[in-house]
């Protein structure tokens, strides 16, 4: 009954490390899933350029160093206890071997069972702290949002952006529509003003020489005051002619940077194809 014991007493100690084994596979494998999702952080942050995420990605990075050393200091620890239990599980094993007396035995399995137990519920709670640690960081991480929630983001940015450009560019004509119809306006208001004027006046102008003088320098201040308005239009105009031209500029090297990349294009894929087909 006490060999039975004692046989029970050593399966429930391989048992207890078997155990702390598992515990621990599940713990570096938990860890390693952690990485991952680090990592695959870090790739979507350098991608994107999101800054707002890097300070918590940083803070992030120091947790999981802090808990790299812990798990250091956690499996230096397990594995001098697995030694220590090793070499109690080999020293009952001798003692049963060489027949001692049993209550000493009874009471040193006992002794080695408790101390075993406690070394097991410690083990366990540190791994729950560390579980518990790991959790929180995976919760942080999930805060961050995906790549596909990321890509969904800048699709709708980017039809934001081009119906805001759109708007910008119908605005930007109905306002040059406007100012060029009140400048019309202006101008068909004055051209009616001068001659509804000289309408009235022309019979008592011409009447008397000093009449007509006054009616000639009248008419070329007039002719004066059109001059300098047709010259700021033409030179409105030779402006908008150097935006115009500069922009047929730029659209003829983009036309060009656009033939070149598809020829770059056409020639990789034929590499490539080569490459298939050499393969």
């Amino acid at each position: 009954m006490q060999e039975g014991s004692s046989e029970q007493e050593f399966n429930s100690i391989r048992a207890s490390i078997a155990m702390l084994n598992s515990n621990l596979d599940q713990q570096n494998q938990r860890k390693i899933s952690v990485l991952n999702e680090l990592q695959n952080l870090q790739e979507k942050i350098r991608k994107e350029g999101a800054e707002s995420k890097v300070k918590k990605f940083v803070s992030l990075l120091e947790n999981l160093k802090l808990l790299e050393r812990q798990e250091s200091e956690i499996r230096c620890d397990f594995d001098e206890k697995r030694s220590s239990l090793e070499a109690e599980v080999s020293d009952l094993e001798e003692k049963i071997a060489a027949g001692s007396d049993s209550k000493m035995l009874s009471r040193g399995l006992d002794g080695s069972l408790n101390e075993s137990l406690q070394k097991l519920n410690s083990a366990k709670r540190e791994l729950a702290a560390r579980l518990r640690a790991i959790v929180s960081i995976k919760r942080q991480l999930d805060d961050a949002p995906s790549q596909s929630e990321l890509i969904q983001y800048e699709r709708r940015l980017s039809e934001l952006n081009a119906h805001i450009q759109e708007k910008l560019q119908q605005t930007r004509k109905f306002y040059a529509t406007y100012n060029a119809l009140l400048e019309i306006k202006e101008l068909m208001l004055k051209e009616t003003s001068l001659l509804n004027s000289i309408n009235s006046q022309f019979q008592e102008a011409i009447a008397s020489t000093t009449g007509r003088m006054k009616l000639l320098e009248s008419m070329q201040g007039i002719v004066k005051g059109s001059q300098q308005k047709l010259g700021k239009v033409q030179l409105g105009l030779q402006e908008e002619q150097k935006v115009c031209d500069a922009l047929k500029e730029r659209y003829t090297a983009a036309m060009a940077e656009q033939r070149r990349c598809y020829s770059l294009l056409k020639a990789f894929q034929d590499v490539n194809l080569a490459c298939s087909l050499m393969a």
